[in-house]
C-alpha cells in the first residue's frame, strides 16, 4: 500500500445504491441503451479528482471524464468564466464575438511555431472530419492513409479512416479512398516482430500499401499521437519523425489528431511537442475545454487558406461561452503548470502499476506517458490472450472500493489510467491502493 494519510473515498453498501438504482431504471425506460459499459455509478457532483454519486459514495476518477476534465472537475475558474459568458450571451452562430477571438489568440499563441491559425468547432469528430475535407481541397486528391486502431469519430469520414471495427461495422459501404496501414503495436505486433530488432518494419510497409492500392490520388496521412479507443498505443522513439520524413518526400498533408493527446495529457502542452513534429493540421478536443464542447483545428495558414468563405462552419463553433471555456483553461494550465504535475504524477503512478504487474497475473502490459497509461489485461502473460471478462468485472471492483475506471482497447481488454491532470500525490496512491485491492478481488 502506498500511503497512510487519511482516505479521501467512501462507499457504503452495494453498488449501485437505492436512488442510483432509480434513476438507472427511469433512464433505461426512457433513452436508448448505446454507449458502452461503465460502472453502476450515478455520477452527481464532482471537484478536481473526486466524484459523488446521488447516493453520497465518494470516488476517485481515473477517466477525466473521457480525458476531458484535465484541468480537474469543475475547476472554479473554469465554471466563473462559462456562467459570466452565459448570462450575457449563449449563441450567435458566425457572428463575431470578443471571447471568439480572445480564445483563438491564445490558443495559437500555445501551439508550435509552425501552427499560425485555428478554427473552432464543438467535438473531435468535426476537426477530424474538417482535417479530411482541407487535405482534400488543398491538393484536389482524394486518398487518406490512416492506420490500424486508429479512432477519429463516429461520423462517415472519421470512421471510415479509423482502423477500428466497431465504428463501421453494420455500417457500410465506409467512404472510399483510406489506405490503411499497421500501426505500431508492439504488445501485439501483427509482424510478431520484436521491437528491439525490428528497425520498425511496419514503417516499411507503407510503400507496399501505397503501391498496390493507391490510384494516384494521395492526399495526406492522418494519424493519432497515441492510439487512444484501441488501448492507449504508443509509437516507439523515433517512429513519428520517421512516418513524418516518408510522408514529406511523397508531398502528403499531415493532420495529427490530438483530441485525445492535447492540453498538458502526455506531460507536454501538445504531444507534437515531444519529438517535434510539424504536422500541417492538429484536431484538438476534449481538454481544451475540460468539460464544456468545444474542439478546434489547428493549422499552418498556408494550408487552412485552401477554403474559402463559407465552406466551413458549425452551429456551436465558436460560441461566446466555448471560447470563455479555452482562454479560462489555457489559463489554468499556465498558472498551475499542469503539464509539469501530468509528466511528475504520471512517473510515479507508472513506477507502481509496474510494481503492480509484477504481482498480478492478469496483467500483460503497462504503457503510457504522462497522465494517459493502459494496463492491458490478459488470461495469461505468457500467450497474451486477451482478458475482456476481466475487465467489466475489474471496472466493477475498482468501484465498489472507491476508484473509477473505464476500459478501452481493440480487444476490450485495457484499463484507463487517465486522472485529471491536477492528481496530487497523495490522490495517486489512495487510488493505485484501490486499484490494487481492486485486483486481488477478480
Amino acid at each position: 500500500m502506498g500511503t497512510t494519510t487519511a482516505r479521501i473515498t467512501r462507499v457504503s453498501g452495494q453498488l449501485p445504491g437505492p436512488h442510483s438504482q432509480a434513476l438507472f431504471e427511469r433512464w433505461e425506460k426512457a433513452e436508448a441503451q448505446c454507449t458502452g459499459y461503465q460502472a453502476p455509478v450515478v455520477w452527481d457532483h464532482a471537484s478536481g479528482c473526486v466524484v459523488t454519486d446521488v447516493d453520497g459514495n465518494v470516488f476517485l476518477d481515473w477517466t477525466s471524464g473521457v480525458l476531458v476534465t484535465n484541468v480537474g472537475h469543475c475547476h472554479p475558474d473554469l465554471v466563473k468564466a462559462i456562467q459570466a459568458s452565459a448570462a450575457r450571451l449563449l449563441n450567435n452562430y458566425e457572428c463575431l464575438n470578443e471571447p471568439r477571438v480572445e480564445a483563438a489568440e491564445k490558443l495559437v499563441s500555445v501551439m508550435p511555431g509552425h501552427l499560425d491559425k485555428c478554427f473552432f468547432l464543438s467535438t473531435g469528430s468535426e476537426t477530424t472530419e474538417g482535417a479530411i475535407r482541407i487535405m482534400k481541397r488543398k491538393t484536389g486528391k482524394f486518398e487518406i492513409v490512416s492506420f490500424y486502431g486508429g479512432f477519429h469519430g463516429r461520423t462517415s469520414a472519421a470512421a471510415s479512416a479509423g482502423g477500428m471495427a466497431g465504428p463501421k461495422k453494420g455500417y457500410g459501404p465506409a467512404l472510399p479512398g483510406v489506405i490503411r496501414v499497421p500501426f505500431p503495436y508492439c504488445y501485439r505486433c501483427p509482424f510478431k516482430a520484436q521491437p528491439e530488432t525490428c528497425d520498425m518494419l511496419c514503417l516499411d510497409y507503407l510503400d507496399d500499401a501505397v503501391r498496390a492500392n493507391s490510384t494516384g490520388s494521395l492526399a495526406g496521412v492522418i494519424v493519432e499521437a497515441y492510439l487512444g479507443a484501441a488501448g492507449f498505443i504508443f509509437a516507439p522513439d523515433g517512429w513519428f519523425p520517421r512516418l513524418e520524413q516518408w510522408l514529406r518526400a511523397k508531398g502528403l498533408l499531415f493532420t495529427l489528431d490530438e483530441v485525445q493527446s492535447s492540453f498538458g495529457r502526455t506531460g507536454k502542452f501538445f504531444a507534437m511537442e515531444w519529438e517535434s513534429l510539424q504536422p500541417d493540421l492538429v484536431c484538438i478536443g476534449k481538454g481544451i475545454g475540460s468539460g464544456y464542447p468545444v474542439a478546434a483545428i489547428g493549422a499552418r495558414g498556408d494550408v487552412i487558406s485552401a477554403l474559402g468563405r463559407g465552406e466551413m462552419s458549425s452551429t456551436h463553433g465558436g460560441n461566446p461561452g466555448a471560447g470563455a471555456a479555452v482562454s479560462a483553461v489555457i489559463d489554468i494550465m499556465q498558472r498551475e503548470k499542469l503539464a509539469d504535475n501530468a509528466l511528475r504524477m504520471g512517473a510515479i503512478m507508472k513506477a507502481r502499476l509496474l510494481q503492480i504487474q509484477e504481482k498480478c497475473p492478469y496483467i500483460g502490459d503497462v504503457r503510457g506517458k504522462g497522465l494517459v497509461m493502459g494496463v492491458e489485461l490478459v488470461k495469461d502473460k505468457r500467450s497474451k490472450e486477451p482478458a475482456p471478462d476481466l475487465t467489466r468485472k475489474l471496472i466493477d471492483r475498482a468501484a465498489q472500493n472507491g476508484l473509477l475506471i473505464g476500459s478501452v482497447g481493440i480487444f476490450g481488454s485495457v484499463i484507463r489510467v487517465a486522472p485529471p491532470l491536477v492528481i496530487t500525490e497523495a490522490e495517486a496512491h489512495e487510488s493505485l491502493d484501490l486499484f490494487e485491492k481492486a485486483l486481488s478481488e477478480l
